[in-house]
């Protein structure tokens, strides 16, 4: 229980349909004067306390479970690292592998309960061949990819009573007319642990700053920066250049390179990608590639060589794209039917069979659409 109106509706609906239920709040700071400012953020102390004030009106136990210490390494420094390395991460992503259904799951399967219950906007339906994941009723609410990382184990211990609601305002109508007080609760964007939503100054405490050249695809200087961790490929805004590309269009940020501490921009075709790998990769449910569903066990992941025809999702409210995907030398290679703009390494691509969440890998490498480089890793 977040302390949302999401995941109260959620816990609602969970004691309605008869289950035994116990709230669980998590503590994911050690900042005791941390306080959530509008909109930004979540898991303060004011959200535990709106969560407490739910469970106490549904008559449900309460606790507060201290993650702090795994949030601050698998969560917070990885965020750092991947940004010295010039690769831009998700978050929320490296917080539903790792904390809420990883460490939360694995701690109330030994407390003896049966399955994690989330206000997530999803469905955990049964397949052919047991538990799949599948997008939520209405697309505009999905969050499907956020929970692309969920794997075939975890899914058998999944519950979201919020998978088929057509809407949000249709939880906060549902949350008012319960008395909760959080009906009108802003949603929660951003980053938690950036609260006031400045990354670049966040990151420049902690990574550092040191200035170096900005490039154009021919090697030639065309400005400075101060501090490669301050870009992420694709981006447009705040490049602070001395003069316009010679053919006045727009440039923008085509690779970080943090080990010389050098940024490279050119034209938004030079973005086009034709190919997605990475190496870090999950798999939720039976191989699309095989017939009927069937389990399939080739390799380690379940997932052998065969390519099979899928969609590609790179960001949480992008639109998927036509593909093809394997697993081939540890590798999940996911070749694009159509170009892809301005993906960065660190990010993750979430597979899709239809409305089916097939597995994510975190890419490592791309493949330019246009260019004869052939990669950018």
């Amino acid at each position: 229980m977040s302390g949302g109106v999401d995941s109260a509706v959620a816990a609602a609906r969970a004691v309605e349909a008869g289950h035994d239920v116990v709230g669980v709040h998590l503590a994911l700071s050690r900042m005791p004067g941390t306080l959530r400012t509008g909109s930004r953020g979540c898991c303060t102390i004011e959200d535990s306390m709106d969560a407490k004030r739910v469970a106490d009106m549904l008559g449900i136990p309460f606790y507060v479970w201290d993650f702090s210490e795994r949030f601050a390494q698998d969560v917070v420094q990885d965020f750092i690292d991947e940004y010295r390395e010039g690769r831009t991460p998700n978050p929320c992503m490296r917080c539903n592998q790792h904390i809420k259904f990883d460490a939360v799951l694995e701690r109330g399967l030994a407390l003896g309960f049966d399955a994690i219950a989330t206000g997530h906007y999803a469905s955990v339906v049964e397949g052919p061949a047991g538990k799949e994941l599948h997008r939520a009723a209405t697309w505009a609410k999905d969050q499907s990819y956020v929970l692309g990382v969920l794997t075939t184990e975890q899914l058998e211990h999944c519950y979201f009573p919020l998978a088929t609601t057509p809407s949000k305002d249709e939880v906060r109508k549902e949350a008012a007319e319960r008395g909760f007080i959080v009906a009108a609760k802003p949603d929660s964007h951003d980053i938690c642990f950036i609260p006031d939503g400045d990354t670049k100054g966040w990151l420049a405490e902690r990574v550092g700053e040191s200035e170096g050249p900005v490039l154009d695809m021919q090697g030639e200087v065309i400005g400075s920066h101060q501090g490669a961790h301050a870009f992420t490929v694709g981006q447009r805004k705040g490049l602070q250049l001395g003069f316009p590309a010679d053919d006045g269009k727009p440039r923008y940020v085509l690779e970080v390179r943090p080990k010389t501490n050098e940024v490279i921009m050119g034209p938004k075709e030079a973005l086009a990608l034709s190919e997605l790998a990475g190496a870090a990769m999950s798999f939720a449910g039976a191989n699309p590639a095989v017939s009927g569903y069937a389990k399939d066990a080739s390799d380690e992941h379940g997932f052998g060589c065969e390519s099979f025809e899928c969609q590609v999702q790179v960001r949480a409210h992008a639109d998927p794209v036509d593909a093809t995907a394997q697993v081939t030398n540890g590798e999940l290679i996911i070749t694009l039917r159509e170009p892809i703009l301005g993906v960065s390494p660190g990010q993750s691509a979430v597979l899709y069979v239809g409305t089916r969440v097939v597995g994510q890998c975190t890419i490592d490498r791309t493949r330019s659409a246009v260019l004869e480089a052939p990669a950018r890793a």
